[in-house]
């Protein structure tokens, strides 16, 4: 593939490469037809609208959690939207439910509450409950919807299956960045406590943190996990990835802006650990740059440092073959997902420019942010 010239982008700049785009739907794509299963978009992970022609070419549509979300699928993508909340408001579920198709409740009350006014939309919209299988393999508790006390789905102790008429599917989610044996061991909990309800729907959704792209993931066994479900229940079954549709297909681009010396050396940039990678902080993990190693592994080493007054805001040690000087650019990898959808503007520090990049067009900035977008979102 033709190089990115990154000088060519503001900075500090988040830029999807399009061509690895269309390899991570294509590899979906596999799936769907191989299975029959449908794939959509977690807008939570991956939000980036001006790509959804893209994504709407290969996927059968988006899930949302919030009334803002559905909107944006529905608006920008226009195929299947479905959305779950841990609590929908009453205040916004009338509109919610203009943009939907699948509704997800996450216990019997919500399910209670709200499925005369879903009968009700004038429109077809099936419903689902989510379930809670009380098993996960995941080490971060940040990230595990299964842990102890969670807040998320119904456990097969609190199931009431007299109160089921009327629901379509039953909906899990448990995994993250996890490889496919994960989901085989999740389904065959899932199918020794809730089989005799599954039985009873048209469709199950086996929810997101399917790493499906990555290099090492196992599609055989994806493969044969979607296909037992379907030939035991002849259900229709989803999956909701965020991460594997945009993973590894995009940047941030950043600017060396000072150098200070605390013991070792101190690169500041123009970009910011908490307010444009939070999960650096949150999961954590240390990101790729290009170019650099870790430390000691080249001549040069330095910590990363953002341009925030928040002592943490640090991305990590690097080391590289020459030194780093004001100017000099930093381009940190796998740069998609999670994180236009997560950033903010703390310090009233400014939001990285949104540009994307494919052979026909080369570099197109999209989106550039201003004083106004900070003063608006206050008060």
């Amino acid at each position: 593939m033709k190089q990115i010239d990154f000088t060519k982008v503001p900075s500090p700049s988040y830029i999807v490469d399009e061509r690895l785009l269309t390899k991570n739907l294509e590899v979906l794509k596999s799936v769907q037809e191989r299975t029959g299963a449908k794939i959509l978009l977690a807008l939570k992970g991956f939000s980036m609208h001006s790509t959804f022609p893209l994504v709407g070419n290969y996927l059968a549509g988006v899930t949302s959690s919030s009334l803002f979300e559905a909107r944006l699928g529905f608006e920008k993508m226009g195929k299947e939207v479905h959305v779950y909340a841990p609590a929908y408001m009453e205040s916004e579920f009338d509109e919610l439910i203009q943009y939907t198709d699948h509704i997800v409740f996450n216990s019997f009350h919500q399910l209670n509450k709200f499925k005369d006014k879903v009968k009700n939309a004038g429109k077809e919209i099936e419903v689902g409950l989510r379930i809670n299988p009380e098993y996960s393999e995941i080490e971060t508790q940040l990230y595990n919807p299964c842990a102890p006390y969670s807040r998320f789905g119904v456990t097969v102790d609190n199931f009431k299956p007299e109160e089921l008429e009327g629901v379509d599917g039953l909906h899990f989610h448990t995994m993250c960045e996890q490889n496919s044996d994960t989901l085989k061991r999740t389904i065959k909990v899932v199918d020794e406590k809730f089989g005799e309800y599954i039985k009873k729907m048209k469709w199950i959704n086996f929810g997101g943190g399917h790493h499906i792209t990555r290099p090492d993931y196992d599609i055989e066994t994806l493969i044969e996990s979607i296909l037992f479900i379907k030939e035991k229940y002849n259900v229709e079954v989803y999956l909701e990835p965020g991460e594997a549709i945009a993973l590894n297909t995009g940047y941030l681009v950043s600017t060396v802006l000072d150098i200070v010396h605390n013991g070792m050396d101190i690169a500041i940039l123009d970009t910011s650990a908490t307010c444009h990678m939070p999960d650096v902080l949150e999961m954590p993990y240390r990101p790729n740059i290009i170019g650099a190693e870790m430390p000691g592994e080249q001549a040069y080493t330095y910590r990363l440092g953002g341009m925030t007054c928040l002592a943490g805001d640090v991305i990590g040690d690097y080391s590289f073959k020459e030194p780093l000087k004001p100017g000099d650019k930093v381009v940190f990898c796998d740069m998609a997902h999670y994180t236009m959808v997560k950033n903010h503007m703390f310090n009233g520090v400014n939001l990285p420019s949104i540009a994307s990049y494919n052979e026909e067009e080369g570099i197109k900035v999209i989106r550039q942010f201003v004083f106004e977008d900070y003063s608006n979102r206050l008060s």
